[in-house]
């Protein structure tokens, strides 16, 4: 049920390679765009001798120092460094990451002159305060709410981890919601409000890190889940890196030079093939060229949409078997989807496009939502229900997720007992009995998995509890109850109770390997705050040697306009040009010492050029 809550609540689209921020604003949800008029800000997070640049700020370093510029955290939140998936990436990407405590990957940078290591929840917290400090600004008072989106493939364990990431960047995260539910509530808001005929929606949702697929069924303001599939390790990145791999190949054989070691080159080819990669969407054919792009020799290659396409073309494909799989998930045939609604900026490929259609059998696809502002937009309609903001229609929003995997219980022979079949609808509790394997066995040992293999060993382990104080008896006498209770937000609560003891136990599963403990977070939190004091120190000093500056250069303005006497203004510009280098010269920026420096430079300039 919605409930008014203190100031406005946003909605965040935290995406892999760009996060967007909503929020509903004089009746209607508003895109809020950034300090450069963006309306997606890149999450993007870079590290120098002063300070750390979030956004467009960070892209545009990225060239130059790129081991210390961080980009697809979200790759790595939740995950164990073991994951072969961490390992594919981690031989991509320039920054170092290495194996932490319980497996958890560590991405490790220099910053101010000191090694500084940092966990995924940390690099995505500093993007959710940047998005927060859009809001604010925009709005111009503080906001404390949010609901922040998710691909519909994440783990408990990647939810639980951004919800912490939301935490340390100061914001009440209100609920967790899936990208492709988000995305349905924008497109049901353009389409659906007018009719009350029920509708089947494929979202078919390809950002730049990750993929999903999800069926809908729509009425009226009722967003019903029937089925979800998807990859949360396919997207945009995984297609600038065949590109990356494609012209470091061409560069190497072309002057047998090795630059598959050299991060910065790797950076700046990243940047231009992502470049690249967009103008393909609309270009038959694109160039690829860097200055001096490593041991001083220029690289320039011509890439065809044609030659992009095969270089992709199982990851395309891989796509659309996601979308078959949604449908016999959902039971339903192609001719059953009223509407294909493309979300994501990489749904914009023609092949991918091309190859949705063809699947449909020439089904036009929907178009008419922003692939890059919806998720947030449909963030920012949740955030205003839930906090009793916007109209009625609004108010009355239903919606209804479901489970992307299977959640069950190892039994001894390794079998996966499941307790909740994937694509059952959440918020939902499912009860299952077990008993003892052995005779007198006083305490078991729940292991709880998520995946869909027979197998527990081949799924994913969640964490593990034990039940004590069972009275002794024989091997199956003994009944416990094990209860899987899944909230809104998708976080899992596993509890077992003996029956003839009435002993329980419980647990909210936190997954060692990806989740933060108490004592983590709480120094994050400690330490995000003293981020915020430097950044609002750093701008003091800023802004103390931008004033110096205006006024040497505004000084010497008005030595030109008020026509000095040649030796009055000879002696001026003599000490402009002094001043000048001065500042150009000032490696420790102090506010102290600009103050001063412009205090004693208006006491001599000023009585000079009041005089004429």
């Amino acid at each position: 049920m919605a409930g008014t809550s203190e100031g406005p609540a946003i909605g965040i689209d935290l995406g892999t390679t760009y996060s967007c921020v909503a929020v509903w604003h004089r009746d209607r949800i508003q895109i809020i765009p950034n300090d450069q008029g963006h309306r997606i800000t890149p999450s993007c997070v870079a590290f120098n001798e002063t300070e750390h640049l979030v956004g467009d700020a960070a892209v545009n370093v990225l060239a130059m120092n790129p081991a210390n510029t961080i980009f697809g955290a979200k790759r790595l939140i939740g995950r164990r460094f073991s994951d072969p998936l961490v390992q594919t990436d981690v031989k991509h990407w320039p920054f170092k990451v290495i194996c932490g405590a319980h497996d958890k990957p560590i991405i490790v940078v220099t910053s101010k002159g000191q090694k500084k290591n940092c966990t995924a929840e940390q690099v995505s917290s500093m993007v959710l305060t940047k998005m927060k400090k859009i809001a604010e600004d925009f709005l111009g008072v503080p906001v404390k709410n949010a609901v922040i989106t998710v691909p519909a493939y994440f783990n408990d364990s990647q939810k639980r981890a951004t919800r912490i990431a939301g935490c340390i960047s100061g914001l009440n995260v209100l609920r967790i919601i899936v990208e492709p539910t988000a995305a349905a509530v924008a497109y049901g808001l353009d389409n659906m409000f007018s009719s009350s005929e029920e509708k089947n929606v494929l979202i078919f949702d390809l950002g730049g890190g990750t993929f999903d697929v999800s069926i809908l069924t729509m009425e009226k303001t009722t967003f019903k889940v029937k089925s979800i599939a998807g990859d949360t390790h396919l997207g945009g990145e995984d297609f600038d890196d065949r590109m990356v791999n494609h012209f470091v190949k061409e560069f190497e054989r072309k002057h047998g030079k090795v630059v598959s070691d050299n991060p910065r080159a790797l950076g700046r080819l990243r940047t231009a093939c992502e470049r690249a990669k967009r103008n393909l969407s609309f270009m038959s054919h694109t160039t690829v060229a860097i200055d001096c792009f490593y041991d001083g020799v220029d690289f320039e290659s011509k890439i065809t949409q044609a030659k992009f396409e095969e270089l992709n073309m199982d990851l395309f494909k891989e796509c659309i078997g996601h979308v078959e799989k949604c449908l016999n998930d959902a039971d339903m045939d192609k001719t059953s989807i009223h509407d294909v609604v493309l979300v994501g900026g990489s749904t914009r490929i023609p092949k991918v496009q091309e190859l949705l259609k063809d699947f449909f059998n020439g089904k036009e696809l929907c178009k008419s939502i922003h692939p890059d502002e919806a998720i947030a937009y449909g963030a920012a309609v949740q955030a205003a229900n839930l906090t009793g903001q916007g109209n009625p229609e609004i108010q009355d929003l239903v919606l209804w997720d479901v489970t992307p995997l299977s959640l069950g219980i190892s039994t001894l022979d390794d079998n996966m007992s499941v307790v909740v079949p994937r694509n059952t609808i959440i918020p939902t509790k499912k009860e299952r009995g077990f008993t003892t394997s052995s005779d007198d066995q006083t305490s078991v040992t729940f292991r709880v998995f998520e995946g869909e293999r027979p197998k527990t060993s081949d799924n994913i382990l969640l964490d593990k509890f034990v039940l004590s104080g069972i009275p002794p008896a024989p091997r199956g006498v003994a009944s416990i109850n094990v209860y899987f209770d899944i909230d809104v937000n998708g976080i899992l609560t596993v509890s077992a109770k003996d029956k003839a003891s009435g002993n329980e136990n419980q647990i909210t599963i936190s997954n060692v390997t990806g989740i933060l403990s108490k004592e983590e977070i709480d120094r994050m939190l400690e330490e995000a705050e003293r981020f915020k004091l430097e950044d609002e120190e750093l701008k003091t000093k800023m802004d103390a040697k931008n004033s110096l500056e205006r006024y040497i250069y505004g000084t010497r303005a008005t030595i030109l306009s008020k026509k000095l006497p040649d030796s009055k203004a000879r002696i001026l510009e003599d000490e402009i040009k002094s001043a000048i280098k001065w500042l150009d010269e000032q490696k420790v920026i102090e506010v102290d010492v600009f103050e001063k420096k412009r205090k004693d430079l208006e006491s001599i300039w000023n009585p000079i050029i009041s005089k004429f």
